[in-house]
C-alpha cells in the first residue's frame, strides 16, 4: 500500500497533543524541499502535558522521544529505511515507558512508497 513519505517539515504529535519535532541526519534526500525523514532521526517530544495520578497528587510523566516499530520496508537512504504516514511509532518518557502511538496528522503529497 502506498504511503506518503515523512520528511523534517511532517506534523506529528504524541498521544497527549504535543508537537513532535524531528532532527534529521539526512543531508543528501530532500522531498518536497525538506529532508526525508529517517528512523534512526531524532523525534524530540515538546510540551507533552501528560501526568500521572498518584495517591493525593501527581507525577509529570511526559513523552519525550519516539520509537519507531514499523518503517518503510523498500525504501531507503544510505541504507537507513524512511518513515512514512504507514510507519508504526511509540512515544516513551525519558524512563522509556511507552505512553502510545505517535499521530502523524500532515505529510507531503509529492512522494510515497510502496
Amino acid at each position: 500500500m502506498a504511503s506518503n513519505t515523512l520528511n523534517t517539515s511532517s506534523t506529528l504529535k504524541c498521544p497527549h497533543g504535543a508537537t513532535v519535532n524531528i532532527i534529521s541526519s539526512n543531508t543528501k534526500v530532500l522531498v518536497d524541499n525538506a529532508p526525508a525523514a529517517l528512523a534512526t532521526d531524532q523525534f524530540l517530544v515538546s510540551g507533552c502535558p501528560f501526568q500521572i495520578p498518584i495517591g493525593v497528587g501527581t507525577k509529570p510523566s511526559p513523552c519525550m522521544t519516539v520509537q519507531w516499530l514499523m518503517t518503510d520496508m523498500r525504501t531507503t537512504v544510505n541504507g537507513t529505511p524512511t518513515l512514512s504516514k504507514a510507519s508504526v511509532g511509540l512515544c516513551l518518557t525519558a524512563e522509556q515507558i511507552p505512553q502510545g502511538p505517535v499521530m502523524i496528522s500532515q505529510t507531503q503529497t509529492k512522494v510515497s512508497t510502496e
